[in-house]
């Protein structure tokens, strides 16, 4: 609705052009301040640079170095499926017939279900 309503008004280019002139200004005064200001930050960026060069050059020890990183296959070890069901029905779940390809490979979870109100004391349900 006010987009509408601002449309329809007419635009004083004038005054447009003053806006942007003072922007303008603010930018030139801006980069001019600038150095005065913050100059300080243009060293103390050059002394870091310098820092980080000077630690590039020293030598880290061995023992603190990374490793290189171990293969997979050294502990991951995939054997072959089982041959594919002839029906579909035997499809669902033949890879977990199967004791060494289970995905639980600790046991089944026992977990019992209970009912929490057994254990809620009798004074708090009235």
């Amino acid at each position: 609705m006010a987009d509408s309503k601002r449309a329809s008004e007419a635009i004083n280019v004038v005054h447009q052009d003053e806006i942007w002139r003072a922007h303008v200004k603010v930018e030139k005064v801006s980069a001019d301040v600038w150095p005065k200001r913050w100059s300080f930050l243009t060293e103390a960026y050059k002394e870091y640079e310098m820092e980080c060069v000077n630690l590039k050059r020293v030598k880290i020890p061995h023992h603190q170095t990374a490793r290189p990183l171990t293969p997979l296959e050294k502990y991951v070890h995939v054997g072959p499926s089982p041959p594919v069901p002839q029906t579909t029905q035997a499809l669902i779940g033949w890879r977990s017939g199967h004791s060494h390809l289970q995905l639980e490979k600790f046991g089944t979870v026992h977990h019992g279900r209970r009912s929490f109100l057994k254990d809620w004391p009798l004074d708090a349900c009235y």
